[in-house]
């Protein structure tokens, strides 16, 4: 398998498949939301500040629970996912609610092919970057994004947190980006008895490589922030120390489990 040209392709397949799992999981709480539950985290909404007014692309959005919430919050947002699937869930998502997204089928790389703006904000969280092999190129395409002294702001699983095996019995892969990984996943993180088998193609990207690439592409960075918790349960082994906020129970503080960067275009 040539692993640079299938990546794109064997991993829209995989989210596709979560999607349909996703959108009825207790994990997204899909019901909640339609009633207005916003999804966000107070990490990024402390990042990302008072959006009204703000226009916003989103990226890797999957199906669209915190683009419509950046929405509900005033921002004018653009959400921008590669998996088809998810971005038919964003769009009925966004009918039903009489919400004023937009919502773009890309590959992040892709993007400047389908959409010529600029944005007062560029952002994306949670699970995102690992599916992309060249960072510096990402780091590119957000740059290119942005409006003059635009913002960035990232929210994302630290990659310590991704050099453990499943179980987070022992370290399995590199800190830095070696080589892609290759994987084949029982269920799915939202629902891991789901009846899924999924094959993913990921890369780990330390921090020093992700904030190069910013920098790189003639941001500065303005503030990053290290944390020992998730604000999400989505690993195995987890107990919850503190309403919302997760940790491996074996590993404790131990380990950083989330960063956040905010950025601003030069």
């Amino acid at each position: 398998m040539n692993k640079t040209i299938n990546y794109i392709q064997i991993n829209k397949e995989s989210w596709n498949k979560r999607t349909a799992v996703h959108i009825d999981s207790e994990f997204y709480n899909n019901e909640d939301f339609v009633k207005g539950k916003n999804s966000l985290n107070s990490i990024e909404l402390e990042f990302l500040g008072n959006l009204k007014g703000m226009s916003l692309l989103h990226l890797q959005c999957h199906f669209g629970q915190d683009t419509i919430s950046l929405s509900r919050l005033g921002a004018d947002t653009v959400g921008v996912e590669f998996s088809d699937k998810a971005i038919e869930k964003s769009r009925e998502l966004n009918h039903n609610e009489d919400t004023d997204t937009t919502f773009i089928c890309s590959d992040i790389y892709d993007l400047p092919n389908h959409l010529n703006k600029k944005f007062d904000i560029v952002f994306t969280s949670y699970g995102t970057i690992g599916w992309l092999p060249d960072i510096n190129k990402w780091g590119s395409v957000v740059a290119q994004f942005l409006k003059p002294k635009g913002k960035f702001v990232i929210a994302e699983f630290h990659p310590v947190v991704w050099m453990f095996n499943n179980d987070f019995t022992a370290i399995q892969y590199p800190y830095l980006n070696a080589e892609p990984i290759l994987e084949t996943e029982e269920g799915t993180y939202a629902e891991t008895e789901a009846d899924l088998k999924l094959d993913s193609i990921s890369w780990n990207h330390g921090l020093g490589e992700v904030v190069n690439s910013l920098i790189t592409n003639g941001l500065s960075i303005k503030k990053m922030y290290e944390y020992n918790y998730s604000p999400y349960n989505c690993f195995k082994g987890t107990i919850e120390f503190e309403k919302g906020k997760y940790r491996i129970e074996k590993l404790g503080d131990k380990i950083p489990m989330v960063y956040a960067i905010e950025a601003q275009l030069i």
